[in-house]
């Protein structure tokens, strides 16, 4: 049985490639996390991964300079 999850947020403040990668970076290195995907457009960010926190996304999207709606 697999426990993997899906989480979405938006990401107000984001306006260009370093946004994306900071917020990338930071939710990359959460243990568990197998996959992020960033919409610069959208401010959409989706985690896949196993047994994932949301406490822990949100801290690491705060660690990069964003706030997780």
């Amino acid at each position: 049985m697999s426990d993997a999850t899906e989480a979405h947020y938006v990401v107000a403040g984001m306006t260009c490639q370093h946004c994306v990668h900071a917020v990338q970076s930071e939710l990359a290195a959460v243990p568990g996390v197998a996959d992020v995907q960033v919409d610069l457009d959208t401010k959409q960010v989706v985690v896949q991964g196993t047994s994932l926190d949301d406490a822990v996304l949100r801290a690491a999207i705060t660690e990069a300079g964003y706030a997780a709606a």
